[in-house]
C-alpha cells in the first residue's frame, strides 16, 4: 500500500517531499522530527493506529492537516470527511487523490496555521479515543549561523525571549528558534521548566542555587553558565524553600 501511495503521490503531486513511516509509532516520532504539514494515516497500523495517532495530534498547538486511509467503508466515514481533513477509500484511484491534492494546496496556501479540527476531537472522542495531554517536548531544532542544530530537551540550561523567537542557551553557546516563548511554555514539563520573568524560562536541573543584591533582587546562579538571571518579583516564590 505504501508504494502504491507514494507512485500515486508523485504523479498527483510531483513536488511533495514524501517520508514513510512502517508504523503508527514511527510515524509519530517523524511528525514530531520533520513537523509535516500534511499527514496520510491509514486507520489500521500496528504499534498505534490512526485514530490513536491522530489523537496525539489533537493534544499539540498545532499539528497537519490529516487525511486517512481505510480498505473498509464503515458508518464513521461521514464523520471522518467531516471531522479530518479528507479520507480515501482503498483503493485509491489517482483522480480522487487529484481531488484532494488541490484542496490541500488550496489549504496550505491559506494563511491560517495548519490544525487539526475541533470537529475530529470531536469525532474521537465519539470513537471512545481521548486526546491525551499535550506531549512535552524532547528535543528542539533550533537555528545556528546557516546550520540547524538538534538539541535535546536535557541540555536546555535557559531560554530568552527575543522579539519573535527564543534564544537557547547551552553550556556550549546558544542558538534561535522561531518559536515565541509564549507557546514554548505549553511544551515544557512545569517542574522541569521554571519560568522565573516574563521573558526567561530556566530548566530547574541546571540552577546551582540563588543570591540577593543589594537591591533586593533575586538572581538565579547557573551550573553550567557564568551569568546569573534576575528573577521577577511574580516569581520570586519558586525559590523559598532554597
Amino acid at each position: 500500500m505504501l508504494d502504491y501511495l507514494q507512485a500515486q503521490l508523485a504523479i498527483a503531486w510531483p513536488e511533495l517531499r514524501v517520508t514513510r513511516a512502517a508504523n503508527g509509532v514511527q510515524a509519530l516520532q517523524l511528525i514530531d522530527e520533520l513537523a509535516p504539514q500534511v499527514v496520510f494515516l491509514d486507520i489500521q497500523m500496528p504499534g498505534l493506529n490512526g485514530i490513536e495517532l491522530a489523537a496525539r495530534l489533537c493534544a499539540g498547538a498545532q499539528a497537519p492537516r490529516v487525511v486517512f486511509t481505510t480498505a473498509h467503508e464503515h458508518y464513521t466515514l461521514q464523520a471522518f470527511e467531516h471531522a479530518a481533513f479528507d479520507y480515501l477509500l482503498k483503493p485509491i484511484g489517482l483522480e480522487r487523490l487529484s481531488r484532494t491534492v488541490a484542496r490541500l494546496k488550496g489549504a496550505l496556501a491559506a494563511p491560517a496555521p495548519a490544525q487539526v479540527p475541533d470537529a475530529l476531537a470531536a469525532l474521537l472522542r465519539q470513537l471512545g479515543v481521548a486526546a491525551p495531554a499535550p506531549a512535552q517536548l524532547q528535543w528542539i531544532r533550533a537555528a545556528k549561523g546557516q546550520e540547524t542544530r538538534l538539541i535535546a530537551i536535557e541540555e536546555v540550561i535557559y531560554f530568552q525571549s527575543n522579539d519573535k523567537y527564543t534564544s537557547v542557551f547551552l553550556a556550549d553557546g546558544e542558538a534561535l528558534i522561531r518559536t515565541p516563548l509564549s507557546k514554548l511554555k505549553e511544551q515544557l514539563d512545569p517542574q522541569q521548566f521554571w519560568q522565573i520573568h516574563r521573558g526567561v524560562i530556566v530548566a530547574a536541573r541546571h540552577v546551582a542555587g540563588t543570591r540577593t543584591d543589594f537591591r533586593g533582587r533575586l538572581h538565579v546562579r547557573l551550573k553550567e553558565r557564568n551569568e546569573q538571571l534576575v528573577v521577577s518579583r511574580n516569581y520570586v516564590d519558586l525559590f523559598k524553600q532554597m
